[in-house]
């Protein structure tokens, strides 16, 4: 218990490393990054993408080595490329080094989440895993939270944050190999066939998932600028925000406690339309400022939920495949991300905040009308408490 108790923490702080401080940490900084290296709203958009489309390249890359490298060693290498990532941003001086140490960074992504399925998977039992991946899945928001704090500590010094970011992540990356499970004893293959690609619900998942990721650039990428070019708010306040986002994404936690009671496609509906929600509002922030926190706990909390719900429908599609189950969907995040970034910065750029706020909103809640298919409900009821007549054999040690 204990063991599996100090794998689940590594794994919080992996996720906390890679997605919280690798990737998103960019959008908060960015107001002063732009400044100083004097980056367009659209040069931007292509350094955020940048780190999406290299998840997308990390999440293929898990899936072709995985089974060479095992979890271990991929969680390894996850955490060695954020740290590297992160300690280059600290020595950039142009938007082209900037976005090769983003885009760095933003690899670590990809390689973080497979293998922390797959030893979930191996190491969990079946009717905790919602609760372990939901909970691994909110390390996000922690990451989020600490780079707000770090900000609030120290305004202005986006390189010297940077640099601490880098040692937090070699230090979790240390405990990281102890505290990983060891290689499991059934080592599926990496590789999937196409049929795999049309069960019943995939498209859906991808479609849902691609259109949430691209819709949720606009507060990930350009939230902290809007705060300060719409809402005057300071380097005080819009650390403040982002921490407020991160707290409101820790309830995330709860992903899986929700779905086993109001089931998959419900929770990720709720979700879709809260977020939504949340980037209408920041448009009506400027008449009363202080709304912008209640907007970004929304947004936090909607985001870190809704992930997880696509995290567990994946996971529930590939039952025989953890790793690809949960890697699909966030591969379809990220793709959307990646398209998602650069749009936003152009329409940005043309026509301003309330007309690209509103466009992304719209996105955002076309993603709720895809939902799992009967058959994953199926799937689901078989894994709530009480129904555990398939249950497989017991899970690997985690040591």
């Amino acid at each position: 218990m204990r063991e599996r108790i100090n794998f689940i923490a590594a794994a919080f702080a992996l996720t906390a490393l890679t997605y919280g401080l690798g990737r998103f940490a960019y959008g908060l900084l960015l107001p002063h990054i732009q400044q100083d290296l004097s980056l367009s709203a659209t040069a931007a958009g292509w350094i955020g993408g940048s780190a999406f489309a290299t998840y997308c390249f990390g999440i293929v890359l898990a899936f072709a080595v995985g089974g060479q490298l095992g979890e271990r060693r991929l969680a390894v290498l996850s955490g060695l490329t954020a740290t590297s990532g992160l300690a280059l941003v600290t020595i950039a001086s142009s938007g082209w080094s900037l976005g090769a140490a983003i885009a760095l960074a933003g690899l670590s992504t990809g390689l973080t989440s497979p293998p922390l399925a797959a030893a979930v998977a191996h190491c969990v039992e079946e009717a905790e895993r919602p609760k372990a991946n939901g909970a691994i899945n909110a390390g996000t928001a922690a990451g989020i939270i600490l780079s707000g704090l770090a900000v609030t500590a120290f305004p202005g010094g986006w390189r010297e944050l940077y640099a601490v970011f880098a040692v937090i992540g070699a230090a979790v990356t240390v405990w990281l190999w102890f505290a990983m499970p060891a290689a499991s004893g059934e080592r599926r293959s990496g590789g999937l066939s196409v049929e795999g690609l049309t069960r019943p619900g995939v498209g859906g998942l991808c479609a849902g998932a691609f259109l949430m990721g691209a819709a949720s650039t606009a507060i990930w990428t350009f939230g902290a600028n809007i705060l300060r070019s719409d809402l005057g708010f300071a380097d005080g306040r819009i650390a403040l925000a982002w921490s407020v986002l991160g707290a409101a994404g820790l309830l995330g936690a709860g992903t899986g406690l929700l779905t086993l009671r109001f089931r998959i496609g419900p929770v990720h509906r709720m979700a879709s339309f809260v977020m939504a929600l949340a980037l209408i509002g920041l448009t009506a922030a400027p008449l009363a400022p202080m709304m912008a926190f209640g907007v970004m706990g929304l947004f936090g909390v909607a985001y870190i939920v809704s992930s997880g719900a696509f995290l567990l429908w994946g996971i529930a599609l590939f039952s025989d495949r953890p790793d690809f189950g949960l890697g699909l969907p966030f591969l379809m995040v990220a793709l959307g991300q990646t398209a998602g970034a650069p749009l936003f910065g152009i329409v940005l750029d043309a026509a301003g905040s309330g007309t690209a706020l509103l466009s992304f909103a719209a996105i955002m809640a076309s993603a709720a009308f895809w939902v799992p298919n009967a058959a994953l409900t199926g799937e689901q009821e078989a894994a709530r408490p009480g129904n555990m007549t398939s249950l497989p054999e017991t899970p690997a040690d985690c040591r």
